[in-house]
């Protein structure tokens, strides 16, 4: 494993290099560099089809390890593909081993319809995934983890209206079944010390307040994009769980300086009722603060602060540098300076297609070094 993020380093290496080097050189090695550039773009068209594109799978980070498959991806307009006005949808499918034996099989379609006015969202998810459990609270020790396996199945559908300029609002299902069949004999999961630790069924309502100003959805450099859910999962509709969970996700995009872009991010988490272990707030993880594991630290309500800054290098290369802050609380009066958990880190991008599709490999520091290589922005 080592040696495939060695060949992956000297990949970016070779592409960040026009930046280093002195004006005299570059003018010698504009050729080469060119050429390797040119190669790079040539084998994307080569995997992209007219309609689909097909990219080997291919992922890391501390909840997966490595992680190989394949993906296929769609990007279209509804209906009417020459309206550069209409937002791209997406349609990806994703078939995924890691080296963590876990299997994920995915389906998102991300559809935006009607000259932007609707926008509808379903995603199906079947996995095995033995993962990793460290307990209730914001200040646990590394010591506390424990192994468990869990076979789930997962699906939500969301659809929103827009009902003034930039404001969407909608209602939101989802479903999500869970059968753990692996514990550490005499662990937190096995002596059945937090709800959920046999697994669960959850099914529940809620609606979607979405308030979005982006110009470009897959590389925003100004606007805002604002999302208020609330989701109510009941006995009624099937759920063996009775709570209700409010996330509020604030983030704002500013272009500072040329083409490079500031991403803030400000999230906050808040959990009522009965919530298994697998769905309280959480902060770790690809998304929320990486340099954690996914989960290290979960309770009912969690914040987390990002900021990420992009630059472009060169063509379709270019680099990222983030931090992070957050914490986890069992009332929100407990949030406090004092208890924050910091992470940062930097990162490469490589743009695939001309809508701003990215590929992602992230370094970042936080209680762990930790490495994650995937598509899209975290932000």
């Amino acid at each position: 494993m080592k040696k495939a993020w060695v060949i992956l380093f000297l990949f970016f290496s070779l592409k960040a290099y026009p930046q280093a080097i002195s004006e005299a050189d570059s003018v010698g090695k504009s050729g080469l560099i060119e050429k390797l550039f040119d190669f790079a773009d040539n084998t994307v068209d080569l995997i992209s089809g007219e309609k689909w594109s097909f990219i080997p799978a291919v992922v890391y980070s501390p909840e997966t390890n490595l992680g190989l498959g394949i993906r296929a991806i769609r990007i279209f307009r509804h209906k009417n593909e020459s309206d550069e006005l209409l937002r791209p949808s997406t349609l990806p499918i994703t078939f995924l081993y890691t080296l963590n034996n876990q299997t994920i099989v995915t389906t998102e379609l991300d559809l935006w319809m009607n000259e932007n006015e609707e926008y509808l969202n379903a995603r199906i998810e079947f996995t095995n995934y033995p993962f990793k459990f460290y307990g209730i609270g914001n200040d646990l020790d590394a010591s506390n983890e424990e192994f468990y396996s869990t076979r789930y199945a997962y699906f939500h559908l969301n659809y929103e209206k827009k009902i003034a300029k930039g404001l969407y609002l909608g209602p939101r299902y989802e479903f999500r079944i869970d059968d753990i069949f692996k514990k550490e004999p005499g662990g937190i999961l096995d002596t059945d010390q937090v709800a959920g630790s046999d697994g669960q069924r959850l099914s529940g309502l809620g609606l979607v307040l979405n308030h979005d100003t982006r110009g470009n959805i897959f590389q925003p450099s100004d606007g805002w994009y604002n999302r208020l859910t609330w989701m109510s999962f009941q006995g009624f509709l099937g759920s063996n769980f009775t709570f209700n969970q409010y996330a509020l996700d604030l983030r704002k995009y500013l272009n500072p300086y040329k083409s490079q872009v500031l991403a803030l991010q400000s999230y906050w988490s808040f959990t009522t009722g009965n919530p298994p272990f697998q769905h309280v707030s959480l902060i770790g993880g690809s998304d929320l603060m990486r340099g954690y594991f996914e989960g290290r630290y979960r309770d009912r309500h969690a914040v987390v602060h990002q900021a990420e800054y992009r630059v472009p290098i060169y063509r379709n290369f270019g680099m990222v540098f983030f931090g992070s802050a957050g914490q986890v609380a069992n009332s929100p009066n407990q949030f406090t300076l004092s208890r924050m958990k910091y992470g940062g880190g930097f990162g490469f991008r490589y743009k695939l297609n001309p809508e701003g599709l990215n590929i992602r490999i992230d370094i970042a520091f936080g209680d762990q070094r930790a490495f994650y290589f995937g598509l899209n922005e975290v932000l």
